[in-house]
This record gives structure tokens, sequence and C-alpha cells, in this order.
């Protein structure tokens, strides 16, 4: 970065005013996205009235608890793969910027909200080479159009259970990616046995995922979240995180075999509960820095700020299903390349500006539901669709007009197309769609931005002079 503008956002002085939306009240909204999405027993810190109690049978195949965690999007399923992806993510943004959650005042929901999936995922590892992958059935779920409180379908819930004679190599790992990068979180607030017990979960679950191979739509046909990308990338991520967490070489050695093994130098066109390739590339530059990292990451993301397909008003189109998905992912990689210093400019943190202020408002309206100009209305979800008790709810209340009769405060739609084309039909589920996946980048980037852009309360004259002198001092050397 440039020298005078490096140290201005160091001290947060001369970017207040940068900032167009209020990154704070869109972090604290995307929070209660995710208490909607809570299943299980809630706690009677509950802040969504509309949402209650629901499958709390869900049990394991030797009648393990396995209640509690998140629905995956606008159905009642829980699935493994993507919900992992999400909280690690999450815990990425939450260890490295903090500041930006304490800005906004909401560090305490966010621990809530990290801790909700920690507690799910520890139910779905109940030994070391069994996990849990999903807890549901697909096509049932998607037959039924209700709230998750009046579940009318199997009870208790199909399971699929990833052992050693079925692996399942890339939820595992991915798994382990996020109970290790939840584990730092938590030690830093000073929870050190849960801390250490997130830990052990994660070493338990790389060792699983990269002892006993496997693809999980090979060892499961037909599952929901299949993964396209195979599980090198996990692998790689996995191992990074651990060696975050640890400082144990072993990990970095892995980190270093997995690269060749699974020729991991390449551009990816995507971050996504599928590929992780692109965060694990920035996230070894940043606490690596071996010029092979430093170089991925930096091809990465220069692609994507420059080169990658743009619509007309600036969106970064990467793929048409969840687009505003994809840009707010990317924008939260870029701006941790940025944070590692990989790039010569402020390119990245401009680009992940401009990502986050189009789905905020700049695009002409806003595509989070209940923030900014017009926001969504219709998103396709079901228990937000249903009206209020003692009404019933059914397939019916899927293609009313009109908005849904709850707000779904918080939750990203999925976004345009290509043309920046979007319409707010709950019946669309690719442009209306909400899931786990979809808020977890986009958060996560708007706390970087809060921490960026926002620290004007811990700015002032005193700073702005012992910046001023540390430039001076700089520039004379």
């Amino acid at each position: 970065m440039k020298l005078l503008n490096f140290i201005l956002l160091v001290f947060g002085l001369g970017a207040v005013s940068a900032a167009n939306y209020n990154y704070s009240e869109v972090i604290g909204l995307s929070l209660l996205f995710y208490e909607a999405q809570r299943t299980g027993v809630l706690p009677p810190t509950n802040r969504i009235p509309w949402r209650k109690d629901s499958f709390v049978t869900d049990i394991g195949q030797n009648g393990e608890d396995l209640t509690g965690g998140y629905f995956d999007a606008g159905d009642h399923v829980k699935f493994g793969f993507p919900a992992a992806g999400t909280m690690t993510l999450l815990a990425w943004g939450m260890y490295d910027s903090k500041r930006g959650y304490e800005i906004a005042g909401e560090w305490m929901n966010a621990l809530d909200c990290l801790r909700w999936g920690m507690d799910y995922m520890i139910k779905t590892h109940p030994s070391a080479n069994v996990l849990y992958i999903q807890v549901g059935d697909t096509v049932e779920d998607h037959n039924y159009w209700g709230r998750p409180e009046e579940w009318t379908g199997s009870n208790p819930r199909p399971t699929i259970r990833a052992t050693t004679l079925l692996p399942s190599s890339e939820c595992a790992a991915e798994q382990s990616a996020a109970m290790a990068a939840a584990s730092m979180v938590f030690k830093e607030n000073g929870e050190t046995a849960y801390g250490a017990t997130l830990l052990m979960h994660a070493e338990q679950l790389y060792s699983f995922a990269t002892t006993y191979r496997g693809n999980n739509n090979d060892s499961f046909p037909g599952i929901t979240y299949s993964s396209w990308s195979g599980y090198g990338d996990e692998f790689l991520w996995a191992a990074a995180w651990l060696y975050r967490a640890t400082g144990r070489e072993q990990f970095k050695e892995d980190c270093n075999r997995f690269w060749t093994e699974f020729d991991l130098s390449v551009r990816p066109k995507e971050v996504s509960w599928d590929n992780k390739l692109a965060g694990a590339q920035v996230l070894l530059a940043k606490i690596d820095g071996s010029p092979k990292y430093v170089t991925a990451a930096r091809n990465f993301c220069d692609w994507v700020v420059k080169e990658a397909p743009k619509t007309p008003l600036g969106l970064v189109y990467l793929d048409q299903w969840g687009s505003a998905r994809h840009a707010a992912n990317a924008a939260f990689v870029c701006l941790q390349a940025a944070s590692a210093d990989i790039n010569t400019d402020e390119d990245y943190i401009a680009f992940a500006k401009t990502q986050i202020d189009y789905v905020l408002g700049d695009y002409g309206r806003s595509l989070v539901v209940g923030y900014g100009l017009n926001p969504p209305q219709q998103p396709h979800h079901r228990a937000a669709s249903c009206p209020d008790l003692p009404a019933t709810c059914s397939f019916t209340d899927a293609f009313l007009p009109g908005p849904n009769p709850q707000i779904l405060y918080g939750a990203l739609v999925g976004g345009p197309d290509i043309n920046d084309e979007y319409e707010d039909d709950r019946s669309d589920y690719v442009r209306n769609e909400v899931a786990l996946d979809y808020n977890a980048g986009f958060q996560s980037a708007l706390a970087n931005l809060n921490l960026i852009y926002n620290q004007g309360s811990i700015s002032g004259t005193s700073l702005l002079t012992g910046a001023v002198g540390i430039v001076v001092i700089l520039l004379l050397r």
C-alpha cells in the first residue's frame, strides 16, 4: 500500500467518511438471519418471535443427540458440508476483524452465532472416525412447505453418516477447518477449555479425512451437496487452519505436500462452500508468506479485480446461482489478501467495498432483506412465508403475491443475473434464495470494512499527530 494511505487505514483516519452505508447495522441484521435459521431447543434469548423449538427429536443411528444447528436455506435440512464452510468463513472474519464487530456492538451476538454452530458440530462427531454429514431427507423436505415447528414428515428424520467404510473427506476436512478456526476465536475470548475441545475435534476430523480418503458423492450417490472440486482444496484448507491454530510444523509440511499432490497452485474461479482453494491460498500467504502462496493469492485477487466478468453496474459475476454471494465471498478473501499486504496499492480494498456497497444499495436497490432502499420482500424461505399463528401454512403460501408475512432480517438473496436484472419473486430460487453460506463471506467482509472505515471512535487529535509524525519520520529516513 502507499505509505500515507496505509497509515491512515491503520489508525482509522481519513477513512471514516468513506463508508456509504451503515455496516454496523447490517452486521447486526445478518446475525439475526442466522438466528432465524436455528433449529432445536431455542434459548431464552431468541430474538426471532416467529421461530420456536423445532426438530427436537433429531437423533443419530446409534441414538446420538443431533438436535440443534442451522437450517441450510429456505428449507429444513441440516447439510453438514455448506454449514461447515459457513462457520469457517465466519470464524475467520471474527478472528481477524474482531474490532469490526466491537464497533458494531455485535461481538457477543457473533460469539453466540458461532457457538451455536460449534455445539452442533461437536454432536455430529460422536467418535474419531464417525461424522454425521446430513440430517433430513432432501426430497421429503422439499415436498413440504410450512413452519419447521409443524413438520409432518419423518420423525425422527433420516441421517447420513460418514465412516471409515463410507468416507466423506470433503465434509470431514471442512469441519476440521471450521473447528480449528473457531477454536482460535474462543481461546482468544478467554474460553480456553471450549477452544481446546474444538481443536481436539478438528485434529481428529483431519486425521479421519486424510487417512480414509473418499469423495462424499462416491460414498453417498445423489447426495445434495456433491463436491465438484474434490477434497484436495479442503485438505489444504484444514491443514492451513490447523497450522495457524497450533503452529505445528506437521501441518505446514502437510500444506506443502497437498500443494504438490493436488496441483493447488492453479487459479480457482470462485470462493464457495465447495471450492476453498482461493481462501486457502490467501490464508497461507498471510500466515506463511512463502512466495508460491503469495503468488497464487495475488493471481486470484488480481483476476477477480481486473479481469473476471462484471455486470454493467459492476458486480463481479462468478456464477448465476447466488451471484451476490459469490461476489461477497471474493470481496472478503481479497480483503484478507489486502491485510497480508500482497498487493502494492488499495485495489483489493476498493474492489471489496464496491461489491459490498453494490449489495447494500449502489445497485439501485438493496439485496439484503430488511435493509436499505427497496429491499427484497419475498425471499424463497418457507418459515418466513408463513402467516402468524393460528393461521395455517402450506404450498398455497409459497405462491401468494405480496411480501412475506415475516421479515427475514439480514438475509442476502441470490442476486441479479449478468445484466443486473433481478426480480423479487419468491418462486425464483436462483435469484431469491437465501442460505447460510450466502451470508458468511458477506458478514465477514462487513466486519472487515467496518474495521477499516468506521474507527472514528478511537481516532482523535493525538492519534492524528502521532500518525503524521510517523509519516514524516519514515519519509525523512
